[in-house]
């Protein structure tokens, strides 16, 4: 877990300062914390707790069907997506995988862990990367990812992707998702950030495609990476089939409940859409003043790239400021770091100790 961002403990126990002193930016979570509604469901509900989780879900997976549109047995819930993935490559035991980079380093790593090659010297054989270019901002080329599917059991796309930000726009997604069902490739689309960016979502394709499987979480937009939820949503024809790999009672019984509450909410939705579009503006402004280099993202994050940057994160550490250093991405270096999209206050104070540096 040291490859990624939002590991405050560990920085409260080298600053000696209380954890929720440090201001994170490493991780890329709503600034606007968990919404009220989901407070009140889980202290209404807490005498629960004396009882086993639903094992299905069931009223999570209703309020999911609801919001984005599709059947309530296509979902499949889990402690967080990244369960899911692992889960995913667990069943399917592919012999060829395809995976972009720069891009979420777990989803390499549950091919690694899951492969039965993995205690010869193969291990590597087996997984493709298709690499992303810094002079195009590492933005992904439809048509180039298409013909690099041929010969794949399995693809991977994080899409927005995640530490870049770009977007492949929905209609290229569909043109992607649709040349995996003709060659038999099965595309695992993560949109664990799509929310901020809700009408590029894909997930209502699932229903006429038997090889899409799309990834949702509910921790990014909704805040609620301490309760680890998230979803698959998959054919009916391959659902079954890969829930018989999952372990049981992974979703606990709060999660459950602020799960299906955040769906409800619109009112946060709104006002976190506004949020998010102020605070880029003000932050976007702040690097072009400095002359940073930033990349186009659509979403609650941004790729830097800075001469410095090694130096700007070990800095910004000592002052309870903790980054996302990117150079153990593969396609990145240690010229790149991650910020989130934070409050105002928060992203003020990031800008004026950026500039000091």
């Amino acid at each position: 877990m040291k490859g990624h961002g939002g590991d405050i403990y560990a920085a409260s126990r080298e600053l000696g300062i209380a954890a929720d002193k440090v201001i994170d930016f490493s991780a890329s979570i709503n600034p606007l914390g968990v919404p009220k509604s989901v407070r009140a469901e889980i202290i209404a509900h807490l005498s629960q707790l004396r009882h086993y989780p639903d094992p299905s879900a069931t009223v999570l997976n209703r309020e999911i069907a609801r919001s984005i549109g599709v059947d309530q047995e296509s979902i499949l819930c889990g402690n967080g997506s990244t369960e899911l993935i692992y889960l995913v490559v667990r069943a399917l035991q592919p012999k060829r995988v395809l995976i972009p980079a720069p891009t979420f380093s777990e989803y390499e790593r549950a091919c690694i862990v899951n492969s039965p090659l993995k205690k010869t010297k193969s291990i590597n054989s087996f997984i493709d990367h298709f690499d992303l270019a810094e002079k195009n901002e590492y933005r992904t080329n439809p048509h180039k990812f298409i013909d690099a599917m041929t010969g794949h059991n399995l693809a991977f796309i994080c899409n927005p992707n995640n530490p870049t930000g770009g977007l492949i726009k929905r209609s290229n997604m569909l043109r992607i998702a649709e040349a995996a069902r003709e060659t038999a490739c099965y595309l695992v689309v993560d949109e664990a950030f799509i929310d901020f960016i809700p009408r590029e979502s894909i997930v209502t394709k699932v229903k006429n495609n038997p090889y899409l499987i799309v990834l949702r979480s509910l921790t990014k937009f909704y805040a609620l990476s301490g309760l680890r939820i998230g979803y698959a949503v998959i054919h009916p024809e391959l659902s079954n089939a890969i829930e018989r790999f999952k372990e049981p009672w992974t979703v606990n019984t709060l999660a459950q409940l602020a799960g299906a509450a955040t769906l409800k909410d619109a009112d946060y939705a709104t006002k976190t859409f506004r949020i998010i579009e102020e605070e880029k503006a003000h932050l976007e402004a702040g690097f072009k003043r400095m002359g940073i280099k930033y990349y186009p993202s659509r979403i609650n994050f941004y790729l830097l790239r800075l001469d410095n940057a090694s130096d700007i994160v070990s800095k910004l550490r000592t002052k309870g400021i903790l980054v996302r250093d990117c150079s153990n991405f593969r396609g990145l270096n240690n010229s790149h770091i991650r910020i989130a999209v934070r409050s105002r206050r928060e992203n003020g104070r990031l800008l004026r100790e950026l500039a000091k540096l």
